[in-house]
């Protein structure tokens, strides 16, 4: 018998890329699942200390790597794809090094993306068509308790180390813990399984409930104690590191940072001149939050969970078959879309998962209905256009379409979170230029959401750097005026500038503090979209089209801010 070839040696950047994809699958199987790749996989990550570190191994070779390819062939640079893909590589590595070695995976704790959230959410991606499908995830299942048991391990080493999240985060991940027990999750979720598996998915259910109770128990009674006095302000050192992550550049050097803050507070004014205005046209006279408390109890609204998911739903739908053609050109696999409702014990905004590479999943936008069964339509237009269609969804499926061209690393793993949100904000933008919002109250739904992103600019950085209150400030910060933001005071200033439920800016508001830095990358990357649209349009001048730029953007595959403007101008 033969024996097998040697591994052929990534010769390009594109190859070293999807070599690391391929890599972090073999570490992190969630991703595979994610990507829809590998579907008998019924691995979870092992989040212990000895995970984490390698991870960060596999980074540093794949870095080395890619030094080896581009020194041995120099010529690699001109080619423009497999710059960018380089280019890419290199700084989300470095990013996510970073991240490691400052510690922050022994203390990976937030009420939306941390281990526990992901070892649940693995669950709704996974196929469950056939009974071989269901055997997997039985045995994913059984996994979920040695999973939270090197989680846990993390933890204790975070603690040895003196790293700690702040009591906010623990206390609002033990409240979640205790929502997905009610049900309990993995038991109802395993209820839909077949008959035949009965056996084995009950008992893997049981197991993983337990241990979801063992890791809410463990943070409540022995962690939270402990953790006991850790400020919720992260610094200016932690911040920097923090905006890599979300960015894709060093904001976090000179004074980017606070240019951003001052940014971020000149859009929060000039949104509130123009909400001003069209709060006027719904109730003469009104505030902009007097409007919006008139809208939820008098505007149009959806009655019933499952009315509102098709409700939604259909506003996709609708969306696609208005744009396609018009200004975009979509692929038949990007024209599906599916509304669902968010499981119990999410956080409360709504969010968007994408398509498997395959397209055997597809793109979802998922609605977290806290408790709700009456759905007032003034607040939700705006932003499903910015989480489906031509939000998220366009975006996302499109890079699954075109991966082949490019990279599956730069169309999945690459993602940078301002590129990504902020197409979605520039999405929200677009469809008001092209009148999709012409009356009144979804109008101001678009301009309730474009505040929020900007108040996030604001109070995100001025938590974490206890910056100064502007001077100019009024309503509840006028008697804070210089003095340094705390959480209080960004959560008085959320509720007078936002039409949000209340449960909703107090999950804002923790995950402000829990996730630093990526707050402001919606504000910051659609400010570099609407930046590199506008050099296009005055470069191309007559000849600009819309159309044939919004599908040269999407199909660019991922860049970091310092890239993103420049690239999209030159389209």
């Amino acid at each position: 018998m033969n024996p097998a070839p040697p591994p052929t040696r990534p010769t390009t950047p594109r190859q070293v890329a999807d070599a690391y994809v391929e890599a972090v699958c073999d570490l992190d199987p969630i991703v595979a699942t994610s990507l829809g790749t590998r579907p008998g996989d019924d691995r979870l990550p092992d989040y212990s200390p000895a995970g984490l570190e390698a991870e960060a191994a596999t980074a540093r070779e794949m870095l080395a790597e890619l030094d080896r390819v581009l020194a041995a062939d120099p010529a690699l640079a001109d080619d423009p794809i497999e710059h960018n893909c380089a280019r890419l590589l290199r700084e989300r590595l470095g990013a996510e090094l970073a991240v490691h070695e400052s510690g922050e995976g022994y203390r990976a704790l937030s009420n939306l993306f941390s281990p526990v959230h992901s070892v649940r959410q693995v669950f709704m991606m996974m196929p469950s068509a056939t009974e071989e499908d269901w055997a997997v995830i039985a045995r994913r299942m059984a996994r979920v308790p040695e999973a939270y048991r090197g989680y846990r391990e993390s933890l204790e080493e975070g603690g040895r180390r003196g790293l700690f999240v702040a009591p906010r985060q623990v206390r609002t991940v033990v409240g979640q813990l205790g929502e997905w027990l009610a049900g309990p999750y993995f038991a109802t979720f395993a209820a839909a399984g077949p008959e035949a598996l009965r056996a084995d998915l009950d008992a893997a259910a049981r197991a993983a409930d337990e241990a979801v109770a063992g890791i809410r128990d463990y943070l409540r009674d022995e962690y939270a104690p402990r953790a006991e006095g850790t400020p919720d302000a992260v610094g200016r050192d932690r911040y920097a590191v923090a905006v890599r992550r979300w960015t894709g550049s060093d904001l976090g050097a000179g004074e980017g940072l606070e240019e951003a803050y001052a940014w971020g507070w000149a859009e929060h004014r000039r949104i509130l001149a123009e909400q001003r205005v069209e709060a006027g046209r719904i109730l003469p006279g009104g505030s902009p939050m007097e409007a919006m408390r008139w809208l939820t109890a008098n505007g149009p609204a959806v009655e019933g969970v499952e009315a509102v998911r098709e409700r939604l739903q259909a506003m996709m739908d609708e969306a696609i078959e208005a744009l396609d053609g018009t200004h975009f050109d979509l692929a038949e696999p990007v024209r599906k879309v599916e509304a669902m409702i968010a499981p119990p014990g999410s956080a409360a905004a709504p969010y968007y998962t994408r398509p498997a590479q395959d397209f055997s999943r597809p793109g979802r936008t998922w609605l977290p209905t806290l408790g709700r069964t009456r759905f007032p339509l003034w607040d939700l237009v705006s932003i499903w256009y910015h989480e489906g269609v031509p939000g998220h969804h366009l975006q996302l499926a499109q890079w699954v379409y075109v991966s082949q061209q490019l990279s599956t690393y730069q169309t999945s793993l690459g993602s940078v979170s301002a590129n990504v949100e902020g197409w979605a904000l520039y999405a929200e933008r677009l469809m008001d230029e092209l009148g999709f919002l012409p009356d009144p109250g979804t109008r101001l739904g678009y301009l309730d959401a474009q505040q929020l992103r900007a108040v996030r600019v604001v109070i995100d950085i001025g938590m974490h750097l206890e910056l100064p209150v502007p001077d100019d400030a009024e309503g509840v910060l006028a008697d804070h005026r210089g003095k340094p933001w705390t959480p209080e005071l960004a959560r008085a200033f959320l509720g007078e500038n936002s039409g949000a439920a209340p449960a909703f800016l107090d999950s804002e508001l923790v995950r402000y503090l829990g996730i630093p830095g990526q707050a402001i990358s919606y504000k910051l990357g659609e400010r570099a979209w609407l930046d590199g649209r506008a050099a296009a349009q005055k470069a191309r001048g007559a000849d600009f089209d819309l159309k044939a730029w919004h599908m040269a953007a999407l199909s660019q595959g991922s860049l970091g801010l310092d890239d993103l403007a420049a690239e999209l101008a030159r389209l």
